[in-house]
């Protein structure tokens, strides 16, 4: 990008509006940013069984990339293209059970595993079948039960969520359950690193939401950085609604109220009393983007209280304030603001790692 931020906090100017506005730089996010990074794309539920199919699109309106997920008959998880090496046809068009794949445009054949199997009406065709004719293997990982895939993985899913689990591995996840009828979905009339932005300093709290501002004490609200994350310590201001930590966590004898995590470049990990929800930042255009919060839940009975109760009124407050400041920053009379030192740390964190990732 021709522009850079101090890392400095002190002297640092934040982005320049044109990083939310320029088509050409929202097109070029995609490879250098979406494409190395890990995306939440499921519950391992989905091809629990041999032979289960589970296609998908990776990162809808952005990426675009016609996945597959399959569990073959040795019990191997696999991601694959969805793409048949014949003509670009989608070889999986719904999810089910199958003892194999097979492109329903021109017959072509494939294993579970992606390889190639048979082909009609190909006899003469020289240097066929080859490796070329096999569907391409995608890098996947698994975070207990939930899918993540990244189409070129700068570094392993590990070392982008180690701080994490570092932190908070004392949670049974695995006892965690997806419950996707408290899940939603926002359409946000804003660039994405706008939302991102916003998500990631808890200066505005006391300003926009007066209710979250009410149950967790803002003096005390803390941020730590680290490679490819960033989290915020959510204390409450009274003993309830508070996680029970075990004597092991460095945040024992605090009222952890929420442990809100940021995953470059557009996953949220939001832990509270209750269970989790991940909040996944999807890009449409320069100014449009879907955000789907997918809630795991471990004790229903805390749902509705503490820092994790009026989710989507918290939602919809961030929504009014970033809207209107994409329309801020299309202004002819703003280009580049200033940090907090002392409350603006992660945003400016973020900052910085967007600078790195997309280049000169």
């Amino acid at each position: 990008m021709p522009f850079e931020v101090d890392p400095a906090i002190g002297r640092a100017h934040t982005l320049p509006s044109a990083f939310y506005t320029d088509p050409a730089l929202y097109e070029a996010s995609k490879d250098r940013l979406f494409a190395r990074s890990w995306q939440w794309v499921g519950d391992t539920d989905s091809v629990k069984v041999p032979g289960q199919t589970f296609p998908f699109i990776l990162l809808e309106g952005c990426l675009d990339e016609p996945l597959l997920f399959t569990r073959d008959s040795q019990d191997q998880v696999r991601c694959l293209s969805n793409v048949c090496t014949h003509r670009g046809m989608l070889v999986c068009e719904g999810a089910g059970n199958e003892r194999f794949l097979r492109c329903r445009y021109h017959g072509r054949r494939f294993g579970l595993d992606g390889k190639f199997q048979s082909m009609p009406e190909f006899e003469g065709c020289e240097g066929f079948p080859s490796t070329n004719d096999d569907l391409v293997s995608i890098p996947f990982d698994t975070w207990h039960q939930m899918l993540f895939v990244s189409l070129n993985p700068a570094r392993s899913l590990a070392e982008w969520i180690q701080p994490m689990l570092d932190r908070v591995g004392w949670l049974p996840l695995g006892e965690f359950v997806h419950d996707p009828t408290r899940g939603r979905d926002y359409l946000v009339k804003a660039n994405w690193a706008l939302y991102v932005d916003n998500y990631l300093e808890g200066f505005h709290i006391p300003f926009i939401h007066a209710g979250l501002n009410d149950a967790i004490a803002y003096e005390d609200y803390g941020v730590e950085l680290y490679e490819r994350c960033s989290l915020q310590l959510a204390i409450a201001k009274g003993a309830e609604d508070v996680f029970d930590l075990p004597r092991s966590s460095p945040d024992y004898g605090r009222n952890v109220s929420a442990y809100y995590y940021w995953v470059f470049p557009n996953l949220m990990f939001n832990f509270y009393p209750w269970g989790l929800s991940i909040n996944v930042v999807r890009p449409l255009a320069p100014d449009l983007t879907k955000v789907t919060f997918i809630p795991y839940v471990w004790d229903a009975s805390k749902i509705g209280r503490g820092a994790g109760a009026a989710l989507d009124r918290v939602e919809r407050e961030d929504e009014a304030v970033v809207e209107l400041v994409q329309k801020g920053v299309r202004s002819r009379f703003y280009d580049r603001g200033r940090y907090s030192p002392t409350r603006e740390t992660g945003t400016h964190h973020f900052h910085r790692l967007l600078v790195d990732a997309m280049g000169p």
